[in-house]
């Protein structure tokens, strides 16, 4: 009897601690704007230079490539657009040693920053599904020893250190409270989100609910994956309702990390996007289903709205991608994620100069905005309450006698 009271009183300090922390809440971080992931894995693209100037024209401010391109940096040098660069996965290995790193820094960020905006810094790209599960041991050494030249540079409060992840890495996505971590991926993850917590750097996800209607069309609802009106889902323990695919899988893993034991977190969608061709098999992959998607997400990033179970923080989205790829390798729909093909012309036209429209969202409606988030507040909260009630009572409970 006196164990199960002890193991009560810290049940109740845990909770107490967790839900009382401002860090494990950080609902009211805003973020400012859409992203747009901008390939080059094409012989036909246009110069970097006309790259910003179509940027510009979008009234986009948030760009991410896939690595270090001088070009690039030095193009979009004294321009008000933010880069996240890339750290090639082969690149890892060497990137351990922190004084390869501080080379690595030396020469890629440091000789462009600050007249390029460059505010984060992804190293290798969904490293936890590589095939090459040696990359998985280099990731966080990688990762600790960038942030650590940053530092060492004095950049480190003004450039983030982060690693996108492949929706795979999780073991249960559906309903989005299941959300888990595969296990043979804990141990490394447990590191990772240590540091991201400590840094506040962002957990980077790619998501595409493409893939999930390409295997089963016959299971997974179109609308729900395009963001159109539908009866959606709700999830069974937490009672959120769902509308569409997108917001679930980032759900899924605020679940999967806060099961690891970390709160506070943000997760970012560092990739999304529906093909406008594929092959024959590669169900859906058309023009009026890739403008459906790419026009609805930039419907609800106009509301600033934030998932289900993060209402009042606006999700962070980069569309992938800025062109269609030519030399991209793999089936037909790679090559076609592009909202403009290489010479500039659109693939299909969802209205993206609205985002610059000061008419598009009144200020009406952001006062509406503004008052439902705050009513969201304690829904939230309890749905955290619940969720750490449940979790604490599994670790402490299942040996209480």
């Amino acid at each position: 009897m006196a164990l199960f009271c002890i193991r009560i009183a810290i049940i109740h300090i845990f909770l107490l601690l967790f839900l009382t922390s401002s860090d494990n809440y950080g609902f009211l971080r805003g973020v400012t704007s859409l992203g747009i992931n901008y390939g080059q894995v094409g012989n036909n693209l246009p110069q970097p230079e006309k790259v910003l100037d179509l940027l510009s024209s979008l009234k986009l401010t948030k760009a991410r490539i896939y690595d270090t391109n001088p070009q690039v940096l030095t193009a979009f040098a004294n321009s008000n657009v933010e880069l996240i660069v890339t750290v090639e996965n082969q690149m890892l290995a060497v990137l351990m040693d922190p004084q390869q790193a501080l080379q690595w820094v030396s020469n890629h960020i440091k000789p462009y920053f600050p007249a390029t905006r460059i505010t984060g810094i992804a190293v290798g790209n969904e490293v936890f599904t590589d095939s090459d599960t040696t990359l998985l041991a280099s990731v966080v050494p990688a990762i600790v020893s960038i942030h650590g030249a940053l530092a060492q540079l004095g950049l480190d409060t003004y450039i983030q250190v982060s690693t996108p992840n492949s929706l795979a890495v999780l073991a249960e996505s559906y309903p989005p409270s299941a959300g888990s971590f595969k296990t043979e991926v804990s141990g490394i993850m447990s590191q990772y989100l240590q540091f991201l917590s400590s840094t506040k750097a962002p957990f980077w996800i790619n998501a595409y609910p493409y893939f999930a209607y390409k295997d089963k069309p016959d299971e997974v609802p179109l609308d729900y994956v395009l963001f159109n009106p539908n009866a959606g889902m709700v999830d069974p323990y937490t009672k959120l309702h769902y509308d569409n695919m997108l917001y679930a899988q980032v759900d899924a893993v605020l679940f999967a990390i806060a099961r690891m034991g970390f709160g506070g977190i943000e997760v970012g969608v560092s990739e999304t996007g529906w093909p406008s061709k594929g092959d024959a098999d590669e169900v859906g992959a058309i023009v009026d289903n890739a403008a459906a998607y790419s026009k609805n997400i930039l419907r609800r990033q106009l509301k600033n709205e934030g998932t289900p179970l993060r209402p009042n923080m606006k999700l962070e989205v980069y569309l992938f991608a800025l062109f269609n790829e030519d030399m991209k390798p793999g089936p037909t729909s790679e090559r076609n994620y592009g909202l403009f093909q290489p010479d500039c012309t659109m693939v299909y036209n969802v209205g993206i100069s609205a985002l610059s429209s000061p008419s598009s969202t009144s200020s009406a409606s952001i006062s509406d905005l503004a008052s439902s988030a705050t009513k969201d507040t304690s829904m939230e909260s309890l749905v955290y309450l619940q969720f750490m009630i449940f979790l604490t009572f599994h670790v402490f409970m299942r040996r209480a006698y």
